[in-house]
């Protein structure tokens, strides 16, 4: 039987919307430093040693060196060596530095990283926080390269750590860090007398660079889900970390984040960002770097000698309540439905994760708590699932008309198409009557899909032999790449194509043979197409997803054999036959149509005979 030529096209751009979604490649190279980066670095290199030190005091280190002596008119308080201090709590330890007065690294106590040890964020030495200060006339410094003086203190249950930047006319810039029990927000107060010689045109312009470093097994699904979060004049806005990603936004921000997959590094501004610039580059896999990003913030001073903003800084996980619970809309930085799809966050967020946690409080493995949301979600859909079901069953009472129709018309196609849409007209049915249930359906498929990918309270729990839902559960790993399979195969993957074929061909022996060879074998080559799309996503998605073929399979066959009586659907379909039915207007149309192409075609046939 001849191939259509528009069933192909539709059979390819088909398969090719399904993998051009699910696979995205970048590829890039590094800029390792900026040439002012590399400065900085040469001076950092000059310091033989750093101590830590405990929350209550600052260390010192014994060994004297002055890598700069006297920055413009601002006396070094203190010694200018690099001294660590800390502020931490039940979830986090922050450590900051005196070069700079600035957090240097920050340890998140209740996660663990690709190589077991604790989730560390902004510790690599690219990450920079620092602003240009006029320390004299016709000279300036950067915040970062200058030396502050400490000091820790707590007070009513909050951990606070103040440095102080000072010359001998009275001029002064202090930086107050504060961080709350139970918290992953720190506070950060900048306090200036004399700002109007200190910064010009009233202007605090700041440089903050960000790398975010690579923490899960699997660098390339971290770059894919590696965002750029903001808050602008037009609300939340986000872009994909891209290689060469150049930003501008000259009023409006409110807070900017570099949002990985399963953590955060965000700045807020109290009074907002009056322009930003942001830059970034996205480093070859083989350094375990997912990104970084470079950021000129401009901050408008108040009028005056002494001026005071105001900043915040989040660092820790995307856990969509504790963001929320902040009323900044940082929650937005979770992805459960974005792009196209964004309508499916409202699924997520209003169904979804509710259900989620609330199986979750009450079941010990999380394995299980998808199988009772699995469960709950096909429970919800039962209606649409026994209506397509319906359809189905009463496609395959017809079956008999159509093979009559099919030997009479042959080959011509068109005729045959016209006869059984009249058949189908006659009968009362609705040949799409099995299609549109199982179209409302994919939205809850692409909401499922923002959501395991997206929960951090899958990360890192087993189930059976997958060790992380929240990643691939692969049995067999290879040393090469396999296109459209990768270099593993997840078990789950494999379950959930399995039991996807079985339904094919349940449902293939329910309906009526297909003249259309592409119809025909579709249910065969959308299986194998999971295969590769489902491979590198997460095992909760692809467990869930065998899990509710398994509910399919049983469904279909209850359905079928229990609850539908095929007798009265044939009484119905008689029924049926036997009232008369007006046209509507479209099906008037389409008719006209299709006698237009008929007549078409016969001509054509015609001439070439002739």
């Amino acid at each position: 039987m001849k191939l259509e030529k528009n069933s192909v096209i539709g059979m390819v751009l088909l398969a090719g919307l399904f993998i051009a979604y699910f696979y995205f490649t970048r590829q890039g190279q590094i800029e390792l430093e900026m040439k002012q980066q590399r400065i900085r670095d040469s001076l950092a290199a000059l310091v033989p040693q750093v101590k830590d030190t405990a929350v209550a005091a600052s260390a010192s280190v014994d060994t004297a060196l002055q890598p700069v002596a006297s920055a413009g008119g601002f006396v070094q308080m203190g010694s200018a060596v690099e001294e660590l201090s800390v502020l931490e709590n039940e979830r986090v330890r922050v450590t900051f530095s005196n070069k700079g007065g600035r957090p240097v690294s920050v340890e998140l106590k209740n996660y663990v990283s690709r190589d077991s040890s604790q989730v560390k964020l902004i510790a690599a030495s690219f990450n920079q926080l620092s602003y240009p200060i006029q320390i004299a006339a016709n000279e300036t410094a950067f915040s970062g390269d200058l030396f502050f003086r400490s000091t820790v203190a707590d007070a009513s249950g909050k951990n606070e750590l103040t440095y102080r930047l000072s010359d001998s006319s009275g001029r002064s810039i202090v930086h107050q860090f504060s961080l709350s029990p139970d918290e992953y927000m720190i506070s950060w107060k900048v306090k200036v007398q004399g700002a109007d010689k200190l910064f010009t045109g009233s202007s605090l312009n700041m440089l903050w660079q960000v790398q975010a470093d690579q923490q899960e097994m699997d660098i390339q699904t971290e770059k894919r889900e590696t965002q750029l979060g903001l808050y602008g004049p037009d609300g939340f806005d986000y872009f994909t970390m891209s290689d060469g990603l150049n930003e501008k936004w000259d009023e409006g921000l409110k807070w900017l984040g570099v949002k990985q997959k399963f953590f955060n590094t965000t700045i807020i501004s109290e009074s907002g960002f009056s322009r930003a610039e942001i830059n970034c580059t996205v480093p070859d896999d083989s350094l375990g770097i997912v990104a970084q990003t470079v950021a000129n913030l401009k901050v408008t001073l108040p009028a005056g000698k002494d001026a005071e903003v105001s900043f915040r800084m989040y660092m820790g996980p995307n856990d969509y309540k504790i963001l929320k619970s902040y009323g900044l809309d940082l929650e937005d930085m979770v992805n459960l439905g974005q792009g196209f799809y964004a309508f499916v966050k409202y699924i997520n967020r209003w169904i979804v994760l509710p259900v989620f946690d609330f199986f979750q409080r009450y079941v010990s493995s999380l394995g299980l708590a998808i199988a009772l949301l699995t469960l709950f979600i096909r429970l919800l859909t039962s209606p649409l699932v026994y209506t397509s079901y319906l359809s189905g069953a009463k496609m395959k009472a017809m079956r008999p008309e159509l093979d009559v129709l099919k030997a009479k018309y042959g080959d011509d196609q068109q005729s045959y198409s016209m006869e059984q849409m009249k058949l189908f007209r006659s009968a009362g049915v609705n040949p799409l009557g099995g299609c549109i249930p199982a179209l409302l359906q994919i939205p809850i498929f692409f909401a499922l899909y923002s959501f395991f990918n997206s929960n951090i309270s899958l990360r890192g729990q087993s189930f059976w032999w997958a060790k992380d839902l929240s990643s691939y559960d692969a049995i067999l790993t290879w040393d090469f790449y396999i296109p459209g399979v990768g270099s593993h195969l997840s078990l789950f993957t494999l379950l959930s194509v399995i039991t996807s074929l079985l339904i094919s061909l349940y449902s293939m022996s329910m309906t009526p043979d297909q003249n259309n060879p592409v119809l025909k074998y579709m249910p065969y080559i959308f299986p194998v197409l999971l295969l590769g799309i489902f491979n590198g996503l997460p095992s909760a998605l692809t467990w869930y997803y065998t899990v509710s073929n398994v509910i399919t399979l049983l469904l279909q066959f209850v359905i079928q054999n229990y609850i539908i009586d095929h007798e009265k659907i044939m009484v119905e379909i008689e029924t049926n036959k036997k009232k008369p039915r007006e046209k509507s207007k479209w099906q008037e149309r389409l008719e006209q149509m299709q006698e237009t192409q008929k007549k078409v075609k016969a001509l054509q046939d015609k001439s070439k005979k002739k």
